[in-house]
C-alpha cells in the first residue's frame, strides 16, 4: 500500500503540519482511544497492568514522524483519528502488546478500573475467551460503534485475515444490544496503596545498605592512604567495591528473598493469621523449586490463574514461603504477599492459582487447599489449628468424623458442594487454647484456594438486643445450614464468609406447625455480597428461595429484610405468608383488587386467598420507613 511521509516536506502556508493534527487528535479523543485499547488488549493480565498498557498503547501511536497512509476511514470520520485508531490496534494485536520501557509508570498505588456489576463480570470473562482479533472487533463495534462492514475493513487494513470470523466470535459476546463499558474506562480508575509497610522496610533496607557502604570505602579508602610504603606495591585500592542495590522489578527470583517467619510465631504474636504461617514442607530448602514459584509470580503467564477480582501483578511485597512439598506426587509451594495466595504447582498442568487473602484472621487463615484432583482435596492447615474433623452438612445429627494432619496436612477430603443440595463435606476446626480463642468454626470449599468461613445468626430475642453472627457449630445452626446451604447466594471461589441469619419464627395457620425464615449472606474478599432470602416450611426437603440479589442486605449495615412466599396448607388452603425483622412493625399485601395493612406484633403475616396473584409486599420499619423485598 502506497505511503507518503508528509513531515519532511514543508507544510501548506497556514496549515498545521501532519504531526500536529495527529497530535491535537489523539489528545481530543485521548479517552476514547484508551478505552478502545482497554476492551482490545488480552486479559491475562491484572487491570492495574492493562491500564498502564492501554494507555501506553495509546500514547505510542503518535510516532516522532508522522506517516500518513492511504487507507480510507469508514464514513465521514477524521482520517487522522482513524490513523491513530488504526495504530492502537495493531499495538493490541501483537502477541504482548504495549509492553516497552517507555510505558506510563505508577509507584506506590495500583490503579483499577471501576468495579462493575454481575454483567460487567460476565462481559470481561467473555472477552478473556476471545483472541486478538475477535477483541478487536468486539471494540470497534462497543467503543466505536462501527458496522460490520466498517469494522471488517478496519481489522483488514490492522493486518486481521480471517475478519468475518473475528466478528461473528465478536457478536455472540456483544448481542445485539450495546454493552455498558463504563466498568472499562481506564481514563476513570481507583487508586490504592501498595504494601505500606513493605515500602517502609525497602526503603529502610536502602538507606542502611547505602550507610554501609560508605563507611566500608571509607575505611577501605584510609586504611589505603595510611600504608607504610613496605615495598609491595600497592597503591590505594580503587573504590570500586559499591552496596549492591535492592533488586529491581523482573530481576531474577532469589529464593533466599523469601520471608520465612519462626514456627512457633503464632503462639506469641496478637495477629493470628497468614502472615503467623511458619513454612512447612519437605522441600522448603529446594531452591530450583522455590525460584521457579517465585519466578511464575513474578511473570505472569498462560498458567496464571486468578480468582474473581484478584490481580494477576507481581507480589507487592516479599513472599512469605508458607509450604513447600510435594503432594500427591506434585511439588507445590505456597506464597503470601500479605493480600494475596499463590499456589504454584510444578510439571505439565500445574501453572499459578492466585486468591485474596488480605484482613483474614484466625478463621479465614484456617486452612488452604493445596491440591484437588476430582472430587477430592487435601488441604493445609494453619498451625493453630489442634483438632480436624470433615462433617456433612445435610446430616447434623452425624458426629463428625476425625481428619489426621501432620505437619498440617491432610489426607484426601470430598470437595465443594456447599450449593448444589447434594450435601456437601465441610471442615470443622477447633483451635489451640493458645490462641486464647479456643472454639470451633467450619470452612466449606467452594472450588478456590480458601475455603468459606460458615457462620449462624439465630432467631431474634425480643428482649435482648439484636444477635451477631456466631460459630455455626451447635445443633440450631447445623439444623439450619443443613436445611438452606443450598440457598446461599454464592458458592463460587473468593467468597470469604457465609452467614444463615434466622430473621423470624412464623406460627402457620390451621396448627400446621411453624415456618423460619433466613437471609443468607454471602461476603467475597474483595468486599462485594449479596444476599438471598428463604423461608423453611415444615413439610419441605429444603429451603425455598424468596429473592436474591447484590448489595448489602442482611449485613450489619442493612439489618432491615422483608420475606414473603405463598403456601398452601395441608388442608389445601393458600396462603400467602410474609415476615420481617425484628424493626419491621407493620406489613401491607396489595394484589390486583384486594390490599391488607396489618400491625405485626411478631413481624409475622398470614392472609388467605382463594387463589395465587401477583402482589407487593412491603415492610414498614418502627421509624416510618418503607422497605421491600429482594427480588
Amino acid at each position: 500500500m502506497a505511503q507518503r511521509t508528509v513531515d519532511s516536506a514543508a507544510p501548506a502556508p497556514g496549515a498545521a503540519r501532519p504531526v500536529v493534527q495527529a497530535e491535537a487528535a489523539l489528545v481530543r479523543h485521548y479517552r476514547r482511544l484508551v478505552r478502545l485499547a482497554y476492551v482490545a488488549l488480552p486479559a491475562d493480565r491484572d487491570r492495574h497492568s492493562r491500564v498502564l498498557a492501554a494507555h501506553t498503547a495509546v500514547q505510542r501511536a503518535l510516532p516522532s514522524r508522522w506517516t500518513r497512509r492511504s487507507d480510507p476511514a469508514p464514513g465521514d470520520e477524521d482520517p487522522v483519528y482513524a490513523a491513530l485508531r488504526l495504530r492502537v490496534l495493531r499495538d493490541g494485536l501483537r502477541p504482548r502488546p504495549a509492553r516497552r520501557r517507555l510505558a506510563p509508570r505508577v509507584w506506590g498505588l495500583r490503579l483499577f478500573t471501576p468495579h462493575g456489576g454481575e454483567q460487567d463480570a460476565a462481559l470481561e470473562h467473555a472477552l478473556a475467551a476471545l483472541d486478538a482479533p475477535a477483541r478487536a472487533a468486539f471494540a470497534l463495534r462497543a467503543v466505536e460503534g462501527l458496522t460490520a462492514a466498517e469494522a471488517a475493513e478496519v481489522l483488514r487494513h490492522a493486518g486481521v485475515e480471517q475478519t468475518e470470523r473475528a466478528l461473528d466470535a465478536a457478536a455472540r459476546v456483544g448481542g445485539a444490544a450495546e454493552p455498558d463499558l463504563s466498568a472499562f474506562d481506564p481514563c476513570a480508575v481507583r487508586v490504592q496503596p501498595t504494601d505500606l509497610l513493605s515500602r517502609r522496610r525497602t526503603l529502610t533496607a536502602v538507606v542502611l545498605v547505602g550507610v554501609l557502604g560508605l563507611t566500608t570505602t571509607a575505611a577501605v579508602l584510609s586504611g589505603s592512604g595510611s600504608g607504610t610504603g613496605s615495598g609491595t606495591g600497592s597503591g590505594p585500592v580503587a573504590s570500586s567495591t559499591r552496596p549492591a542495590p535492592a533488586p529491581p522489578v523482573g530481576a531474577a527470583a532469589d529464593p533466599a528473598r523469601l520471608v520465612r517467619v519462626p514456627a512457633d510465631l503464632w503462639q506469641h504474636t496478637a495477629r493470628v493469621d497468614f502472615t503467623a504461617w511458619p513454612a512447612r514442607g519437605d522441600r522448603r530448602e529446594d531452591a530450583a523449586l522455590l525460584g521457579r514459584a517465585m519466578t511464575a509470580w513474578e511473570r505472569p503467564g498462560p498458567q496464571t490463574r486468578a480468582e474473581p477480582g484478584t490481580d494477576t501483578a507481581p507480589p507487592t511485597a516479599q513472599p512469605r514461603l508458607l509450604y513447600a512439598g510435594t503432594v500427591d506426587g506434585a511439588a507445590v509451594v505456597l506464597l503470601y504477599d500479605g493480600q494475596r495466595l499463590a499456589r504454584y504447582t510444578d510439571g505439565r498442568g500445574g501453572g499459578l492459582d492466585l486468591a485474596r487473602a488480605d484482613d483474614s484472621d484466625v478463621t479465614t487463615a484456617g486452612a488452604v487447599v493445596l491440591r484437588r484432583q476430582g472430587t477430592s482435596v487435601r488441604y493445609l492447615l494453619a498451625p493453630w489449628v489442634e483438632t480436624a474433623e470433615t462433617r456433612r452438612i445435610d446430616r447434623p445429627g452425624t458426629p463428625a468424623q476425625p481428619l489426621d494432619h501432620p505437619d498440617g496436612l491432610t489426607p484426601a477430603a470430598p470437595a465443594g458442594g456447599l450449593t448444589d443440595c447434594q450435601g456437601a463435606t465441610v471442615l470443622q476446626l477447633r483451635s489451640s487454647p493458645v490462641v486464647a480463642e479456643k472454639h470451633a468454626f467450619l470452612l466449606a470449599d467452594l472450588g478456590g484456594l480458601v475455603p468459606a468461613h460458615l457462620t449462624y445468626t439465630p432467631p431474634p430475642d425480643h428482649n435482648q438486643p439484636a444477635r451477631a453472627p456466631r460459630e455455626a457449630t451447635g445443633p440450631d445452626a447445623l439444623q439450619a445450614w443443613a436445611r438452606a446451604g443450598c440457598a446461599a447466594p454464592d458458592g463460587t471461589p473468593g467468597v470469604k464468609q457465609l452467614n444463615l441469619w434466622a430473621f423470624a419464627v412464623q406460627p402457620l395457620p390451621q396448627n400446621a406447625g411453624s415456618a423460619s425464615w433466613v437471609c443468607l449472606r454471602a461476603d467475597r474478599w474483595t468486599g462485594e455480597g449479596s444476599a438471598a432470602t428463604a423461608v423453611l416450611l415444615p413439610a419441605a426437603q429444603g429451603a425455598q428461595r424468596t429473592g436474591a440479589g447484590p448489595g448489602r442486605s442482611c449485613s450489619r449495615f442493612e439489618q432491615d429484610t422483608v420475606g414473603w412466599a405463598w403456601w398452601r396448607s395441608p388442608q389445601g388452603t393458600e396462603f400467602l405468608l410474609a415476615a420481617g425483622s425484628r424493626r419491621v412493625t407493620r406489613l401491607t399485601v396489595r394484589g390486583p383488587d384486594w390490599s391488607t395493612d396489618r400491625p405485626v406484633p411478631d413481624h409475622t403475616l398470614a392472609v388467605e386467598r382463594p387463589v395465587r396473584t401477583n402482589v407487593k409486599v412491603e415492610g414498614v420499619l418502627d421509624g416510618g420507613t418503607r422497605i421491600g423485598p429482594q427480588r
